[in-house]
């Protein structure tokens, strides 16, 4: 698979909390397929069982991941090697795993899991990180691409507000394509990030959250 596909495109997030009746495969698949027929550059999928059922109806690029909660440690976007295994296997093109500098399960490192995934799953590796100082590791790691997912979200950040668009600013400098992920809310930012120098943008909640959606309207109506 060339990333040349997805450059300046939009990759569209197809998720849903566990105890949503969206989070079923065949309901993330139609989303997904929904999102491409519109002009969905890619798709980035969580779990593989949702790869799978992905997989099964689209060519388009997946980005895969697998969200696991493991004591001892606040990473969890795809967290250890045999967790990106299941994703390769699923059906995943890209692998992407939580890049920052955070300690990681059972003593594994970011280099570890980026050599693995290159090297026995022949898989290319989206490095999800906070800070550019994150960024800088897993680029300097072999990741084949960068994307500010975790902006706002580890303790590092978690007073700042995505979309991270300073650090969007200093990663699109380093030598792999950036990918902007993370609070982008409308069109017009999307746009923006794509004038800052995004390779291509990722939009999750926005377009395919409905459980959030719906929460933060009722919010402000009672």
């Amino acid at each position: 698979m060339s990333i040349e596909t997805l450059r300046h495109g939009l990759i569209v997030s197809c998720q849903a909390p566990v105890d949503s009746p969206l989070h079923e495969p065949r309901v993330i698949a139609a989303i997904a397929t929904a999102a491409v027929n519109n002009g969905a550059v890619g798709v980035r999928i969580d779990t593989p069982a949702h790869i799978s059922a992905v997989r099964e109806r689209l060519k388009v690029p997946i980005i895969g991941l697998w969200k696991q909660v493991i004591a001892g440690t606040e990473v969890y976007i795809t967290p250890q090697f045999h967790h990106a295994s299941a994703v390769a296997q699923a059906g995943a093109d890209i692998i992407a795993i939580d890049a920052t500098t955070r300690n990681r399960p059972e003593g594994e490192t970011v280099s570890d899991i980026i050599a693995g995934i290159h090297q026995e799953l022949g898989k290319l590796v989206m490095a999800d990180v906070d800070t550019i100082e994150a960024a800088v590791l897993a680029a300097k790691a072999g990741a084949d691409i960068v994307g500010t997912t975790l902006f706002g979200y580890t303790a590092a950040t978690k007073h700042l507000a995505p979309p991270g668009w300073e650090l969007l600013k200093q990663m699109v400098e380093l030598d792999i394509p950036a990918i902007c992920e993370g609070g982008i809310s409308s069109p017009q930012m999307a746009r923006q990030a794509l004038d800052l120098g995004a390779y291509a943008v990722v939009v999750g909640t926005a377009i395919t959250g409905i459980d959030l959606q719906v929460k933060a309207y009722i919010r402000q109506l009672t």
